[in-house]
């Protein structure tokens, strides 16, 4: 399987994340976690003081020959409100902040892109850097909505490419 890589998304609370995107042909494993900071080995008590520079973030695991990395990007940009600065709905802090944790220069050019192109219209807050050290997040965080029956509260799939060229 040389054809897998990885992607990381933060994009307010892991849960809803996780739960849109594994549900996409091509994703064939996720988890959610930490990454983004300085401090070793946060729990997530850590990062909800928002001292820790760690975001809540998502590992996608996928195979190219299935989805590219432009659709998960794209799809990135619809499952959350990319305009919000530090937070998503309800949820407040540095560590709901939007980013693409990119893992080759690939994925960095196709972010760029993305992004220039939403700004033409829209004030875009999501930032683009390299991944860092992923750190995994507490079993019960993992699969969240499957375990609990409950549905994501903060996000959702909406069209945001409709009037534009890509």
């Amino acid at each position: 399987m040389s054809n897998l890589d990885k992607i990381y998304f933060a994009a307010g609370c892991f849960w809803g994340v996780e739960h849109l995107f594994k549900k996409l042909n091509g994703v064939l494993d996720t988890n959610v976690g930490y990454m983004g900071g300085n401090y070793e080995n946060p729990t997530y008590e850590d990062v909800c003081t928002g001292r820790t520079g760690h975001a809540e973030t998502v590992e996608i695991i996928f195979d190219k020959d299935l989805i590219s990395e432009k659709d998960l990007i794209k799809y990135f940009f619809e499952i959350h409100d990319f305009t919000e600065y530090n937070r998503q709905g309800p949820d407040i802090g540095t560590q709901y902040r939007s980013v693409i944790f990119y893992t080759n220069e690939n994925q960095k050019k196709i972010a760029e892109e993305l992004k220039k192109t939403l700004a033409e219209k829209f004030t875009v807050a999501t930032s683009i850097e390299p991944a860092k050290k992923f750190y995994l997040a507490e079993d019960y965080h993992q699969d969240y909505y499957d375990k609990t029956g409950k549905q994501p509260y903060c996000h959702y799939k909406r069209e945001v490419w409709i009037n534009f060229k890509l």
